[in-house]
């Protein structure tokens, strides 16, 4: 059903990979091919969505613009593209009456927040219908419409829209018309001919936001977009996908903090119809060193020192009041919800808004957090003042907290248990204080940290391995893998020669491959809370192939990144996971934890060396204590 149509035959939303990504560093919509329009938060990442066909169908908010009769016409074709390197995306529509192009971005020009749509003739005169439903409050509230002033009326068609304290104007090049709690529009579009919509946000207690000028923002922003991805340093043979990646990165990050959010979206499920369903519009400390490296690697160094200014101050404080993740802005309270009226992805309930993850006990961000500030101070990025003093509370804190069980980097909601990889990332996070004292000469009480240091290392050792498996389990006495074992060598914990370590490669190779790809852990049996069920995780089968260059398997490598790029969309775009049977990408869309992922180890399999040493200035040393 497209937007315009049969009210008892709601369309519902597509397949996850069937979207598109448009954004303007403040929020970020999806666009289907089929030219709805199934999401968007306004003004933030964060904020309430007016569209959430997504997670419902077309009347919980959506925006149509495609061929009359839409996608259940004859003889239609629909195709799609970025217009070069930018965030400008345009679907070219082909029916029997001719073809048209929707020209979809949101304009980082205007105050007001904006989302531009063109339709421009492509040949013959074909039927356009658009169907523009806003539905406030994550599509609870259908708002109040009226007609714009008579004063615009002169140049523009339109409506202005209120609820509580939102306010959407929608102007257009041609006549519109409310029917059915929608505002419709129908007509020609002749060869050549551009017909511009536009829908602005504000505060419903304000004026409308002004006009705009479609054509200029157009212009303006494919400037923007193409300059900024002129920056890339990256010239290897996977440069269209890297650059993509990082101007996704661009579009996830609010520019106004520097935050960069896990993805736009929430309660995508990682299986068809299952409850794994959570609230990514959120920034997470786990991608701390991750972005940095990537960012840095790539030649962003501006955004990564916005990423690092986010990551000081949201940090600041209690040490004890240390989360693992915030919001875009810094903000700490992000308290889950459900909501009933939505039926999820695809049947995929409960709807989860905010995440109570937030509030779990994750020993691994610290050593991330710690892991980012030593990579901060050595590939030179501009000291945050007062950084240290910050570093030397919360590594006291940590001499505390360390021998606790924690939750793990998967966020199970299960018991808490002595995780490995949550133990080798707090010896991170002393062996990175200790080298950052060491080097730049700052006060810190480093007998008491090399002894600590040493203790966790042992305890790692003897807990953490299991002789008969020959590999590092996911927790103390466990018998189940991890995908997370896979970075022991990454972080400097062990060398990549150990035998220990190619252990646990050969283990995890063994039991969590699924067609070549890795999944996090085995669900079945998992004792994580929840519902078994999942797809395999990208950003782990990324790391898969970074342990493999570590080892110098470089064709194996250079084969699952491959395989890897295949999953994208045809729009070059990554969920968080895959499902191998379905062939679907599951999961919050898309993820920047995997298209990090993406960027780093493109980089790496080019320099034929892990990034990180690139982009540090020198070659990783793996401390004396490493080795046990």
């Amino acid at each position: 059903m497209s937007g315009a149509g049969r009210e008892n035959d709601l369309r519902k939303p597509l397949a996850i990979a069937d979207y598109g990504l448009i954004g303007d560093c403040r929020s970020a919509a999806l666009v289907g091919r089929n030219g709805a329009i199934d999401w968007l938060c306004w003004p933030r990442f964060d904020s309430d969505a007016c569209f959430a066909a997504l997670l419902g169908d077309e009347s919980n908010g959506a925006w149509f613009i495609g061929p009359a009769g839409g996608e259940d016409g004859p003889h239609r074709r629909a195709s799609r593209r970025y217009r070069g390197d930018t965030m400008v995306l345009e679907t070219l529509f082909e029916t029997e009456e001719g073809s048209f192009a929707v020209i979809d971005f949101m304009a980082r020009g205007p105050e007001a927040p904006t989302l531009i749509r063109i339709v421009e003739g492509r040949g013959g005169s074909p039927s356009v219908e658009m169907c523009l439903r806003l539905r406030f409050d994550y599509g609870l509230s259908v708002p109040w419409v009226t007609r714009l002033p008579e004063e615009e009326k002169g140049r523009w068609q339109g409506v202005c829209a209120v609820a509580g304290p939102n306010l959407a104007v929608l102007r257009a090049g041609v006549p519109v018309k409310g029917k059915d709690m929608a505002t419709r529009a129908s007509f020609h579009v002749a060869d050549g001919e551009r017909v511009a919509f536009t829908l602005s946000w504000g505060p419903s207690h304000r004026p409308p936001p002004p006009p705009v000028d479609a054509d200029r923002l157009l212009a303006e922003n494919e400037a923007y977009w193409q300059d900024w991805a002129g920056r890339c340093s990256y010239r290897g043979h996977r440069r269209a996908a890297v650059v993509r990646s990082l101007l996704t990165l661009k579009a996830l990050t609010l520019e106004e903090t520097g935050g960069m959010v896990a993805a736009p979206t929430a309660s995508l499920p990682e299986f068809i119809g299952g409850e794994r369903n959570w609230d990514y519009r959120y920034c997470w400390i786990r991608d701390a060193t991750l972005a940095l490296i990537a960012l840095m690697g790539a030649g962003y160094y501006d955004e990564a020192r916005a990423w690092r200014a986010w990551l000081h101050r949201s940090a600041a404080g209690n040490p004890a009041d240390l989360q693992i993740m915030y919001g875009p802005g810094g903000e700490r309270r992000l308290s889950e919800w459900e909501l009933p009226w939505l039926a999820g992805y695809r049947g995929s309930h409960p709807v989860r808004i905010g995440n109570a993850a937030s509030g779990q006990h994750q020993l691994d961000i610290w050593g991330e957090l710690m892991d980012a500030m030593h990579l901060a101070r050595e590939s030179g990025l501009a000291p945050t003042p007062a950084a240290w003093d910050l570093q030397l509370a919360l590594m006291d804190h940590l001499e505390e907290l360390w021998p606790q069980p924690d939750a793990g980097m998967w966020e199970m909601r299960g018991p808490p248990r002595h995780f490995t990889h949550s133990k080798v990332m707090a010896w991170v996070a002393f062996d990175r204080s200790i080298r950052d004292a060491e080097k730049f000469g700052l006060k810190a009480p480093l007998a008491r940290w090399r002894a600590i240091r040493r203790e966790i290392h042992a305890e790692v050792c003897q807990h953490g391995f299991d002789p008969e498996l020959g590999s590092f389990t996911q927790s103390y006495g466990d018998k189940a893998l991890d995908a997370s074992l896979l970075l022991i060598a990454d972080v400097g914990f062990l060398p990549i020669e150990d035998p220990r370590v190619a252990g646990t490669i050969a283990a995890i190779e063994r039991r969590l491959l699924v067609d070549g790809f890795v999944l996090r852990y085995r669900t079945e049996g998992a004792n994580d809370g929840l519902k078994p069920g999942e797809g395999v995780f990208l950003a782990c089968s990324f790391w898969l192939a970074d342990a493999w260059l570590r080892q110098g398997r470089m064709e194996k490598a250079n084969a699952l990144i491959d395989r890897l790029l295949a999953l994208s969309n045809d729009l070059g775009l990554l969920s968080e996971e895959y499902d191998t049977a379905g062939r679907q990408q599951l999961g919050n869309f898309p993820q920047a934890f995997s298209h990090l992922s993406l960027v780093r180890s493109a980089l790496s399999l080019h320099e034929k060396k892990p990034v990180r040493e690139t982009v540090e200035g020198e070659v990783s040393q793996i401390r004396e204590v490493a080795v046990t």
